[in-house]
């Protein structure tokens, strides 16, 4: 498996940040992802760390639809492209209502065809041809004067596309035209959930699961002992609870629908209507041991070797390390650990 990580600019001292990357890289981590939420953009992080880093590919996770125009984000795929030498990975995904459209007042409406089109129109973009596009959320040029327009720059070197998708027709757009899929929410022993759509996909467009990089995330932490690991487990609790219950609106919630997918439709159900009626101790109290074993890579080093095995053999290509850790030096710790269990296997 190759090994990944995702920052995100705001999520604490800059500076901090930076070194973190720069240490990763020394670590031997192959992939840092820069997240775009409500916060920091990921353009312009990556734009610096390209300046600062020498071998390890820097990926959009990612740039929003509805942010921007389908050639704006192949202008900005081209620039980091260039500029990193080719390091550079686009990663798409549609966000959610509350994002789209309560941030940046962009309808959320047709998420599926408004990704399908975008890519269309950004790998047009990338080949240099002039951008005509008749599509169901987009035109260009628009009726009127405006001829067809050509950027006025071209990528050195190939950009993959990773979707971030969870839906089951989503999942099969990303099986259909993607290069990768990045993915949240996973429990290897139903991955069932997300692949059987990813591989409809992928049979519809005449590829194979070798032709798809696929990339799922999770926090890794190493726990000494039993009670250690105890503690770990129920100081997690309380942020998949706001998965589950807060991430999106009222009425879509694509975090609680897989893990729905995965069995735990019931008590994923009952933690959202908890958290949705102000209960949110009442919600994270209903959330498992199990849930968040599931999910994550926490637990003593032996467990962790185990379960990566179980990612790998599940069908996981690249894994994404969220390493724990109150300081740099104890997050840097677990990754070096954890990048050194991969290597193993």
């Amino acid at each position: 498996m190759r090994t990944a990580t995702t920052i995100e600019a705001s999520g604490g001292s800059w500076p901090e940040i930076v070194e973190f990357v720069l240490e990763a890289e020394k670590l031997g981590l192959d992939i840092c992802w820069v997240a775009e939420a409500w916060g920091s953009d990921a353009p312009a992080p990556l734009g610096f760390l390209a300046a600062r880093t020498e071998r390890m590919l820097l990926g959009s996770g990612i740039i929003q639809l509805g942010t921007r125009t389908p050639a704006a984000i192949a202008q900005t795929a081209i620039t980091l492209s260039n500029m990193s030498d080719g390091r550079f990975l686009l990663g798409l995904g549609p966000s959610g209502p509350q994002v789209i459209e309560g941030l940046h007042g962009v309808p959320f409406a047709r998420p599926l065809t408004r990704l399908r089109e975008t890519v269309d129109i950004v790998r047009s973009a990338f080949t240099g041809e002039k951008l005509r596009y008749s599509g169901s959320a987009f035109e260009l040029p628009l009726p009127g004067e405006a001829r067809p327009m050509r950027l006025s720059t071209r990528p050195g070197h190939p950009i993959p596309i990773y979707l971030a998708t969870l839906s089951p027709r989503m999942l099969r757009l990303t099986g259909e035209i993607a290069d990768g899929w990045l993915g949240t929410s996973f429990v290897p022993e139903g991955a069932d959930a997300y692949f059987r759509y990813l591989d409809e996909g992928l049979a519809a467009a005449g590829r194979t699961r070798a032709e798809l990089d696929v990339c799922q995330g999770a926090e890794v932490a190493f726990a000494a002992d039993e009670d250690e690991l105890r503690a770990m487990v129920a100081g997690r609790k309380m942020e998949l609870a706001f998965s589950l219950g807060g991430m999106g609106s009222a009425g879509s919630n694509f975090y609680n629908d897989a893990y729905s997918r995965q069995g735990w439709a019931d008590v994923a159900a009952e933690i959202r209507s908890r958290w949705l009626s102000g209960d949110r101790t009442g919600a994270a109290a209903l959330v498992t041991d199990e849930m968040v074993l599931g999910t994550t890579l926490i637990g003593t080093e032996e467990m962790v070797r185990a379960r990566l095995k179980v990612w790998r053999d599940a069908g996981v290509d690249t894994v994404r390390l969220y390493p724990a850790g109150e300081t740099l030096d104890a997050r840097l710790t677990t990754l070096g650990r954890a990048l050194q269990l991969v290597a193993e296997l």
